[in-house]
């Protein structure tokens, strides 16, 4: 008997379809790069790509970056960018403060490089007594950053709950040291939980990896871009930061 021929049209409509959508992929990433290159550039001294366009940068440190040796921080400047202001992990939880941050927080100021204290929130914790922490650790002085909450999960508390203890907090802090705090999260999280609720607060966030600037539907203030930066006088890698503005601006945000 003669062999059927085997139908080859589906084989041939399916490497069709694949090869147009790897065509179509391959031009988004090449426009996903072309925007990527215009607006960030490469600096091998801090060992990633840094924002173009912004005139202020800055890193936020805890303890997982080890001793630190600010004049070697202070005096790295590659091609004009330098590190103009840090924020440093100062306590966590209702009891928690961060073993480096007094001497993060003495020599910092030593130096005179702006320094701000961040407090990591835990939702399911009481947010009075968190702010207590903070405030008992931390004193802020003329020309420091807002005090910082850092919220970047849940912890299995409903979102309403997540936002009163976040005000509770907010609102505590901001009546002892009379300085509107700020926070700090990842855009996601922030656009899932957050949005609409705290648009009053300055805004620092964090998304890796995006051109240009991060993609939050609100005004931001401070932009953590990368989390791989290398710095002199600190052995880990270190999270790296843009301020959104001038120096008018930022001077305008310190403690008066």
């Amino acid at each position: 008997m003669p062999k059927k021929k085997k139908n080859r049209g589906w084989i041939i409509a399916i490497v069709f379809i694949g090869l147009a959508l790897a065509t179509v992929t391959a031009f988004n990433i090449y426009d996903w790069w072309l925007e990527r290159k215009a607006s960030m550039a490469r600096y091998k001294e801090f060992g990633i790509s840094v924002p173009a366009g912004y005139a202020i940068h800055g890193i936020d440190v805890s303890r997982y970056q080890q001793v630190i040796d600010w004049e070697e921080v202070k005096k790295m400047e590659v091609a004009g960018v330098k590190i103009g202001f840090v924020f440093i992990k100062a306590t966590e939880g209702e009891t928690d403060e961060d073993i480096l941050f007094r001497k993060n927080w003495k020599r910092t100021k030593e130096i005179n490089i702006p320094r701000g204290a961040y407090h990591y929130f835990l939702p399911q914790k009481d947010a009075l007594v968190q702010a207590l922490n903070f405030l008992d650790i931390v004193s802020l002085k003329k020309g420091d950053l807002p005090p910082v909450l850092d919220v970047e999960d849940r912890y299995g508390v409903t979102p309403e709950v997540l936002r009163a203890k976040i005000m509770t907090w907010l609102i505590k802090v901001e009546k002892e040291t009379g300085i509107r705090p700020m926070i700090y999260s990842n855009v996601d999280f922030y656009e899932k939980y957050l949005s609409g609720y705290f648009d009053e607060y300055p805004f620092w966030a964090a998304h890796y990896f995006h051109p240009g600037k991060p993609r939050v539907s609100r005004n931001w203030h401070f932009w953590q871009h990368s989390e791989g930066g290398r710095v002199n006088g600190i052995i880990p890698k270190v999270d790296f930061n843009v301020f959104n503005g001038d120096t008018t601006d930022f001077n305008n945000l310190l403690v008066k």
